[in-house]
């Protein structure tokens, strides 16, 4: 059907009809005993669904099924907030498309009380790109741009909320700090480029070293953090000894031998994130002070 509107001198406008307008509008009823369906579906990304909006109509279900285990709750838990407060209904889901991989899809709604339940109408929305987007600025918020692995910023993050769980649940934490010994000479020698060089390659050894679960970060300078959950500290301790043999066999590219010191620590009960990197930072410098390429655990 042709929308058309009438312009000064008697000329036809072709406008836009509701269909082609990116995104969907709809409607969405919802009753009392929980019944859902469509009773207005329209817009250009009705086809995304894949599902006919005469069967939305009669049935909401054929389209909330396809949402994810995590992402279907919170779906129903922000209807049930909006339908008892009657407040605008704002929230983002991924949307499973057959063939097509996942789109992300934020949702923007007003319910309307009706003498059978709540009556929305919103949009949904393709943010497939902005929450891409976002990802990436996350993850260079997170990165350190010359080694790859994370930051001083979010080994705080991490590091806080590890504790805490740990605190909860009583499971082991453990931590590592560690130095590149004499690093100043390596730069002095050959240079701030290899300096750089080296910087990289101590970073890819500890992360083929650790588990998917655990962290490495750069706190700054040539000293890094390794976060080892569900670790206590004598399997730490090894773990740690066995990096200071990994890092002194590899093959730098430069004259010198390149090795590590490390401090080692384990999460007491009840203390906070930064006493943990104050304990284990006192045994990086008591390993430094024993003489190097050799890890230290607190007692």
């Amino acid at each position: 059907m042709t929308s058309t509107t009438v312009m000064p001198g008697g000329r036809e406008l072709d406008t836009a009809p509701v269909d082609r307008l990116p995104g969907v509008i709809f409607q969405l009823h919802r009753s009392h005993a929980g019944e859902m369906h469509f009773p207005y579906l329209a817009g250009a990304g009705v086809r995304l669904i894949g599902i006919a909006p005469e069967h939305l109509a009669l049935d909401a279900r054929p389209a909330l099924d396809r949402l994810s285990d995590e992402d279907y709750p919170r779906l129903m838990v922000a209807l049930e907030r909006s339908m008892r407060w009657q407040t605008p209904l704002s929230t983002r889901f991924r949307l499973p498309l057959k063939g097509r991989g996942t789109r992300w899809v934020a949702l923007r709604a007003q319910p309307t009380p009706t003498s059978d339940g709540v009556l929305w109408h919103g949009m949904l929305m393709d943010i497939t790109e902005q929450v891409s987007e976002e990802a990436r600025l996350r993850r260079l918020s997170d990165t350190d741009d010359l080694t790859g692995v994370a930051n001083r910023r979010r080994l705080m993050a991490r590091l806080e909320e590890a504790v805490s769980l740990s605190n909860r649940h009583a499971t082991p934490l453990s931590l590592m700090i560690l130095d590149i010994d004499h690093f100043k000479g390596i730069n002095d020698t050959h240079g701030h480029l290899q300096g750089d060089e080296v910087l990289r390659d101590v970073a890819q050894l500890c992360r083929e070293t650790l588990r998917e679960e655990d962290l490495v970060a750069r706190m700054g300078g040539e000293e890094f953090a390794l976060l080892l959950p569900l670790t206590p500290r004598q399997r730490a301790l090894t773990l740690a000894e066995r990096l200071c043999r990994i890092i002194e066999g590899h093959d730098f590219d430069v004259e010198s031998r390149i090795t590590v010191s490390i401090g080692v620590a384990e999460h007491r009960i009840g203390e906070g994130h930064l006493q943990l990197v104050e304990r284990a930072d006192r045994r990086l410098y008591a390993a430094k002070d024993d003489g190097r390429n050799r890890a230290l655990a607190d007692t």
